[in-house]
């Protein structure tokens, strides 16, 4: 965890200049350690509502080895060249398996003007949720915003 955070720092640092990181670490709390993170059911819900989008950060090996449909894929590197694509007036919600590509991402976005929060339970853990029932559940709910 300590190597991951002293990459992440050394990431934002060059990024965003040092001012700017500066300025989230200062400001940084307990309602922003509690926003900066969502869950599976809470992040399917806001997918549902058309509040949110998800974005898929992995590599494009891993994508085309399983991949989620209703996820955008952007590859953590690439995501400075392609940030464009993603809306301002939604919630980005960032994911990797676990969570630790996506706190990156999601931090990134977050200094430069998106609200964004990390999948903190993974694709993995979606990828359990949505079997069966739920998979059909979510889908049919996403089918009828779609429509609207």
């Amino acid at each position: 965890m300590k190597k991951i955070f002293l990459i992440l720092c050394v990431f934002c640092a060059i990024s965003f200049g040092a001012d700017d990181f500066d300025k989230y670490l200062s400001n940084f709390d307990a309602k922003e350690r509690n926003e900066m993170k969502i869950q599976t059911p809470d992040m399917l819900n806001m997918i549902e509502e058309g509040k949110a989008i998800l974005v898929d950060i992995r590599t494009h090996k891993e994508h085309q080895a399983w991949s989620i449909g209703f996820a955008k894929h952007i590859p953590l590197n690439e995501l400075p060249k392609r940030i464009r694509e993603l809306p301002k007036d939604k919630l980005i919600i960032t994911a990797c398996p676990h969570n630790d590509r996506a706190n990156i991402a999601r931090l990134y976005l977050k200094l430069k003007g998106y609200n964004a929060r990390y999948l903190s339970d993974g694709l993995l853990k979606t990828i359990d949720y949505l079997k069966g029932d739920n998979a059909e559940e979510f889908i049919n709910e996403l089918n009828k915003e779609k429509i609207k």
